[in-house]
């Protein structure tokens, strides 16, 4: 097509593609306005925060102690006998009423769908949402639900952001940003964890590192880590008993045996739930009653394990401290892992953090039995932080976590070492992850890897045609120069588009190739001068600026190619720009990734018999498969 607009194409061009000076960075002042707002959204966000678990106390009172108490407590010593099996039933019956009759976004983790929220609804969450969130998911954890509070209140307060940038002009990036600001705001107000926070956001919701969404984030993350200090007072969340800043060559190998035992838990456990959930899509029942039989599920793993009830943080801290007996860890893997896998995936409503920090903490007290000892709770630290890092696919999140949850941080290098060997297992053996997962089966494609685009590095003199034929704006068409007539008659790479210049050479417009052809076969043309098919202030390219900058060009004014000329201040030729050249630049990028060459190669000669025992080594520099080397202007075009 040619490269020209229409008055509106050129105000869309000039609002959204801007021409810029390059830099390392592409923010503008905005982001302070976009920041100012995230810090109000962290304030509400960590109150939030306080009114879910609040919420979760006072259903886990009502529901296993028929008393009003706003304190989180455990459902382990409640007096049921019996009738503690229906509990959860009855929670779950609630639950599904509320799905069906009010949102069915109610239902799942809580992550994916701010996501979801996120990829395919422009950032915009119903208000009712952010209500029934909440409730839903207090009832459902205060039932016995074995699920962390954390996924309810990354959706809740997510939503929160979300409904508050729906009442600003603003686009949908920036509804991102703040709904994600919610998000991270309401998890570092749960788990004294803001640097988690907003790593997660960063590896799972954001899909981006730019400063325009993250400062926001950050901001609204460390403001609701301040609130909690007035709030729910200060971390961490579970205190462990100092480790030694260096365990030796076993300990490290030890941590790579854990991060490859927590890879295999991560993948079993993901298996599992959604195992569940194709077992449930099985059933001829309507959905909303799934939830009542993950109930009785439930209700039988808290009659077998009553610790497997509820958000567990006691347990946790138990096994962080190292002093629970053999029976409560086998409990935590078996009926803990059962009832979380089956009642998630029969679309209650809860977190799946602090399941995966138990399970993981149970794992690591396994693993302490035959592995050094390295200091009470030492190994379920490490274990937690490899099965949640493995499992989630967010491994610096995990880190962080890990250490903002317990402030040990002499763990941090076995850290690292464990929950990179499970992630490393984790993305060899699994296409995607517990949370992304569910995107798929919605029919989305998520990619979880972040890389610099290749067109951002490749610049457009490296890849424009430079053999152009360009016509004069005074040129008769009876009076066409040969190597216009000769371009016109081509069948291969044939030139689609004609800059016009004027006497100095300086680009007045372009022509293309159809309207000349069409001009040519018309009675008229004899007497009329080319200038009357100019089109003015055609859409251009510059030499020296990123290919990324051109495709983004194409993309708002729907044209395929450009002129390029040499600034914004000089409007003289130096080529053109074509949609198929951009390819060869991404083609250029595949050739990179596939193509295997040894460039240097090393010889070894054994020495020589009756002269010393040394060795030479000959570096030698050679043309792998005695290709042909490539002309530099070229290389990006092969």
């Amino acid at each position: 097509m040619a490269s020209t607009h229409s008055d509106g194409q050129a105000d869309l061009l000039e609002d959204s593609i801007p021409v810029k000076k390059l830099g390392d960075f592409t923010t503008t002042p905005r982001m302070l306005f976009i920041a100012v707002l995230a810090i109000g959204i962290g304030i509400c966000s960590a109150f939030i925060a306080v009114i879910l678990l609040k919420l979760i106390g006072l259903f886990t009172n009502l529901f296993f102690y028929q008393r009003w108490g706003l304190n989180l407590v455990s459902p382990v010593g409640n007096k049921l006998g019996l009738l503690e099996v229906l509990v959860p039933v009855v929670g779950a019956l609630i639950i599904g009423l509320m799905a069906r009759y009010g949102s069915e976004r109610i239902r799942g983790h809580g992550i994916p769908e701010a996501i979801e929220s996120i990829l395919i609804n422009g950032s915009k969450v119903e208000p009712k949402v952010a209500l029934l969130k909440p409730i839903a998911s207090a009832i459902s954890i205060g039932s016995g639900g074995p699920f962390g509070a954390e996924g309810p209140i990354i959706m809740t307060g997510g939503a929160f952001g979300s409904m508050v940038a729906q009442f600003f002009h603003l686009t949908s990036v920036e509804r991102k940003t703040l709904l994600v600001a919610g998000a991270a705001a309401g998890m570092s107000a749960t788990f004294a964890a803001p640097i988690a926070s907003i790593l997660l956001a960063v590896e799972l919701l954001l899909f981006e590192w730019k400063p325009r969404s993250l400062v926001p984030v950050a901001l609204a993350s460390a403001t609701a880590a301040i609130l909690r200090h007035y709030l729910l007072g200060n971390g961490p969340l579970f205190p462990v008993p100092p480790h030694s800043a260096f365990i030796g060559p076993v300990g490290f190998l030890g941590c790579v045996l854990v991060g490859l035992l927590g890879g295999g838990a991560a993948a079993l456990l993901t298996m599992m739930v959604y195992g569940s959930e194709d077992f449930f899509h099985r059933l001829p029942i309507h959905w909303m009653w799934w939830p009542m039989l993950g109930g009785l599920v439930i209700g039988i793993g808290g009659l077998i394990f009553p610790q497997a009830l509820g958000v567990g943080y006691d347990t946790i801290g138990a096994l962080l401290q190292g002093d629970v007996s053999i029976k409560i860890i086998l409990g935590v893997l078996l009926v803990k892992s059962i009832i979380w896998s089956v009642s998630l995936g029969s679309g209650t409503s809860g977190g799946v953090l602090a399941p995966l920090l138990m399970v993981g903490c149970a794992l690591g007290g396994i693993e302490a039995m035959f592995l050094p000892n390295e200091g009470a709770g030492f190994w379920a630290l490490i274990s937690m932080a490899a099965v949640l890092g493995a499992t989630i696919g967010s491994p610096f999140t995990a880190i962080i976590f890990a250490l903002e949850l317990t402030h040990d941080f002499n763990a941090l290098i076995p850290l690292v070492i464990a929950v990179m060997v499970a992630y490393a297992l984790i993305v060899l053996l699994m296409r995607r992850s517990i949370l992304t997962e569910k995107i798929s089966r919605r029919g989305y494609h998520l990619s979880r890897e972040y890389a610099i685009d290749p067109l951002e590095l490749l610049f457009v003199r490296e890849v424009m045609r430079t053999d152009v034929v360009a016509l004069s704006d005074s040129l008769l068409p009876t009076a066409l120069p040969q190597s216009v007539q000769d371009e016109l008659e081509k069948q291969e790479r044939i030139q689609h588009l004609f800059p016009v210049l004027n006497e100095e050479e300086l680009l007045v417009g372009v022509v293309t190739r159809h309207d000349l052809q069409r001009f040519i076969q018309q009675e008229s043309a004899s007497s009329e001068s080319i200038g009357k098919l100019i089109k003015q202030q055609p859409v251009v390219a510059y030499a020296d600026e990123p290919l990324r900058y051109v495709i983004n060009r194409m993309a708002a004014s729907g044209y395929t190619c450009f002129p390029v000329v040499e600034s914004e201040t000089s409007s003289k030729l130096l080529g053109i720009i074509s949609l198929s050249a951009l390819l060869k630049a991404r083609s250029h990028n595949l050739e990179e990734e596939r193509r295997r060459e040894r460039p240097l190669r090393l010889r070894l000669f054994l020495p020589r018999r009756g002269q010393p025992n040394t060795t030479e080594v000959v570096e030698e520099v050679e043309n792998v498969g005695g290709e042909e080397e490539q002309e530099p202007g070229e290389r990006v075009h092969s």
